[in-house]
């Protein structure tokens, strides 16, 4: 399936490579996590403009990140919500959890055999699991509600039009109205050989 042109600078692709390459060595099974899970970020956004995708969150060293990047992170990092208060003061700091457990990702890897994106062959080491409807959208963390995706399409779905759901409990791709004017009737399905 045609993507379309891809508008990231030759820094972008090269920095993005050297990412997937050290998210596939942090997968490896030899190298140890923290805790046993992977690391935690900590960023402070409201949750409205997390749910609208607007605005920045800032981690614990004073940089901001984009809205859009902080839902991307949140499909695979552990998430510790914090209520702030009206002068920006910590009310409530929730519990951690763990977006998709082992016993989800594992019924993914059976499912979806790697990136379900038509066309891609990245195998599950290389995938995230994501959410179809994003949890900051009331999406819960479940197989029924999530699809594997390499790095690279993980990225295209968070930034574009495309769109991805369980059909039938098959994960169906749904390009851009750029791509095709009747995107609304076009579906691509994933279809594992």
């Amino acid at each position: 399936a045609e993507e379309g042109p891809d508008l990231r600078t030759r820094e972008e692709r090269e920095g993005d490579a050297l990412a997937d390459l050290v998210d596939l060595m942090l997968r490896a099974d030899q190298l140890p996590e923290h805790g046993g899970e992977p690391v935690t970020l900590t960023l402070t956004m409201s949750y409205d403009d997390l749910a609208n995708q607007v605005g920045h969150a800032t981690l614990d060293n004073g940089d901001r990140v984009p809205a859009e990047q902080v839902r991307q992170f949140a499909c695979n990092a552990g998430i510790i919500p914090m209520v702030l208060g009206g002068a920006g003061q910590p009310l409530d700091v929730g519990r951690k959890t763990r977006t998709f457990p082992a016993a989800i990702r594992r019924t993914l890897v059976t499912r979806d055999r790697g990136c379900a994106f038509p066309g891609c062959g990245r195998p599950p080491r290389q995938c995230d699991a994501h959410h179809i409807r994003h949890w900051a959208n009331g999406g819960d963390t479940s197989v029924d509600n999530a699809v594997l995706l390499c790095r690279h399409h993980h990225t295209l779905i968070h930034q574009s039009k495309w769109e991805v759901r369980l059909v039938t409990g098959i994960p169906t791709f749904y390009p851009p109205a750029w791509i095709d004017p009747n995107a609304a009737k076009l579906a691509i399905l994933n279809v594992a050989t």
